[in-house]
């Protein structure tokens, strides 16, 4: 089988395999004692926390700065000044640019093939106020049409893949929804067209789940639907409780609603991320698991990385999620993590982003360098 081509693994048999490497020439990952221990102790199961940690984790994890139009953004000096904060900080070593950087990313990456992974919400599209309309621009899409003419590429998010792909409208890309749980390959090929959109998915780890996920959707919608503000999202094989448009004085009562409901629930376990709830299947699968499944699946095991055959996975997104899979490619010695944020953040990625509008520059900076 060629690189381009797909393994299709039936869910059940789904094995995620330890992978090796060698560290690249710019700055190789960092020992498990840093920020990276630090985040994963941060992320564990929030069932058994008691209310006062709750509402901290909620806090921490919730952007200092409000919600604002880009050209208001543009023109206010504070997010410029939170970037300056993070570069004082010690951002240039830990994180440099990936724009600041390039040649370097370019020079690691030469002699692999690159594989592209990318988060939707705050690395695609703003993050904005109302989830349903996280749109990207057409100038965003162009720019990862380019980069899917070139690399494999893959959309890795937390919410229901159909809703991301209507917000994308790529076919030709690989899409992993519900944090990785629901992955399905690039339907724009005569063959997969003929075959149906079925025989295209490729990997459902937690399908036995379903019909829990559709219980609990609506038992959340039924206690948390009074809380102003307050949204419940069916990611299919997961749920998102978004808390972004709700008074901060209320965020006890939407923990206290949630807890309240996955007491029913004891496979179902709860993590966080940006101003966002989220409820999953107890299963060990991630944003991570689904990065190296995607990495497999493509014919990159991890065991030969650094040859000329080896993979180069460059991996972009801006929240906590993301760190699963950031972590593996710390694990890996492969490829480059990049963040996005303009705040200072415990991160295991490599390089650093502003917002979408310098990843939109970087997956330019990637099809022209590789064009010539």
């Amino acid at each position: 089988m060629t690189k381009q081509g797909l393994v299709v693994v039936p869910a059940e048999d789904v094995v995620v395999a330890a992978a090796g490497g060698r560290h690249l020439s710019f700055p190789p990952p960092r020992t498990a004692g840093d920020s990276c221990r630090k985040l994963a102790a941060q992320q564990t199961d929030l069932g058994a926390a008691v209310m006062g940690s709750w509402l901290d984790s909620m806090k921490a994890s919730s952007p200092r700065h409000r919600l604002m139009a880009p050209a208001v953004a543009a023109a206010v000096a504070g997010g410029d000044a939170e970037h300056d904060e993070w570069m004082v900080r010690g951002m240039p070593e830990k994180h440099p640019s990936a724009l600041d950087r390039f040649e370097a990313v370019a020079a690691a990456a030469k002699g692999k093939r690159i594989v592209v992974f990318l988060d939707y919400d705050g690395t695609l599209s703003p993050i904005v106020e109302d989830p349903d309309r996280a749109v990207m621009t057409d100038e965003m899409r162009d720019a990862v049409r380019g980069v899917a003419a070139r690399f494999p590429t893959a959309i890795v998010s937390g919410r229901c893949r159909d809703k991301v792909f209507s917000f994308v409208r790529l076919a030709e890309l690989y899409y992993a929804g519900s944090h990785g749980m629901d992955i399905q390959g690039p339907t724009a090929t005569k063959v997969t067209a003929e075959a149906g959109a079925e025989e295209s998915v490729l990997c459902q780890p937690a399908r036995e789940f379903l019909p829990m996920i559709g219980e609990a959707y609506a038992a959340l919608v039924a206690k948390v639907g009074d809380i102003p503000g307050a949204k419940v999202e069916n990611n299919k094989f997961c749920l998102s409780v978004h808390f972004r448009c709700v008074d901060e004085k209320r965020w006890g009562a939407v923990a206290e609603q949630v807890r309240a409901v996955l007491r029913d629930y004891p496979r179902l376990r709860l993590t966080q991320g940006r101003k966002v709830l989220e409820i999953r299947p107890t299963i060990k699968w991630d944003k991570g698991q689904a990065l190296e499944f995607l990495l497999g699946a493509l014919g990159f095991s991890g065991e030969d990385g650094a040859g000329q055959d080896g993979a180069f996975p460059i991996y972009i997104g801006d929240d906590r999620t993301d760190e699963d899979a950031f972590r593996v490619l710390r694990a890996r010695a492969q490829g480059a993590g990049i963040l996005v944020s303009r705040i200072p953040k415990d991160t295991c990625a490599s390089f650093s982003l502003r917002d979408p509008a310098e990843v939109k520059d970087f997956l330019r900076k990637l099809v022209t360098c590789t064009s010539t």
